[in-house]
């Protein structure tokens, strides 16, 4: 299935194809501000339908997740990292359009903690 997603504001478009399965709610502190649900999958099942330009990265801690988000509107949509030697995203599914989040198990992640 492909879905599609964008910030809030639309600047930052993009469509992952695959299977939504467990979602993932980490109450780090960024995850838990920002809200997110994140549904892992390959980098390579994201694709951005606007500029990379639009996109603005945030790291912090070990610095190794680079969380994008969009500098107009804030909106945080995904985000990149290395797991086991394959490059991950990390899509705020919050962000992508006709997505019944009742219907998902949510997995909970104790990031505050590390």
């Amino acid at each position: 299935m492909i879905y599609q997603g964008a910030c809030h504001c639309g600047k930052i478009g993009f469509e992952v194809e695959g299977e939504i399965g467990e979602l993932m709610e980490c109450n780090c502190s960024i995850c838990s501000k920002r809200g997110a649900l994140m549904w892992f999958l390959p980098r390579d099942k994201l694709r951005l339908k606007t500029a990379e330009a639009d996109v603005s990265t945030y790291l912090f801690n070990k610095r190794v997740i680079e969380h994008h988000f969009c500098a107009t509107c804030g909106c945080a949509p995904y985000g990149e990292g290395t797991l086991g030697g394959q490059t991950m995203a990390a899509v705020n599914v919050r962000c992508l359009e006709n997505v019944d989040l009742s219907a998902y198990k949510i997995n909970h992640y104790d990031g505050r903690s590390l």
